[in-house]
């Protein structure tokens, strides 16, 4: 069993910097694609970015420009570096990853969440 542990979150002024991390935990043998969503409330989630294994990335269009995805798959670790936040990106924050455990199993995993605040 995989477990995705996400940290990084909480309040952030308008303009200003946060970085977001997740770490995946278990036998994995390799890391297909990473990804952030969000989930602001009263709305559906949404994806904010992903990168695959071979360093593609994909970013929604609010996050293009602002937002930076990174992976390190010795460490099966994804980072979300978000810059100049705006209020509108208060949500919660999920990652989700995956994989293969073997050549005959696959995984995928989500992480519990963290909070985002942007606020002055």
């Amino acid at each position: 069993q995989v477990q995705l542990v996400e940290s990084g979150g909480g309040l952030v002024r308008p303009g200003g910097s946060l970085s977001l991390s997740c770490t995946a935990s278990g036998s994995i043998l390799n890391i297909n694609i990473m990804e952030w969503y969000r989930q602001a409330p009263g709305k559906q989630r949404e994806l904010v970015a992903s990168i695959t294994s071979s360093g593609i990335t994909n970013y929604a269009d609010f996050a293009r420009g602002r937002f930076t995805i990174s992976g390190d798959n010795a460490k099966n670790t994804v980072y979300l570096d978000m810059n100049n936040v705006k209020p509108e990106d208060t949500a919660v924050y999920y990652c989700n990853i995956n994989g293969r455990l073997s050549s005959q199993s696959s995984f995928g995993s989500r992480g519990q969440g963290i909070q985002v605040t942007v606020s002055s």
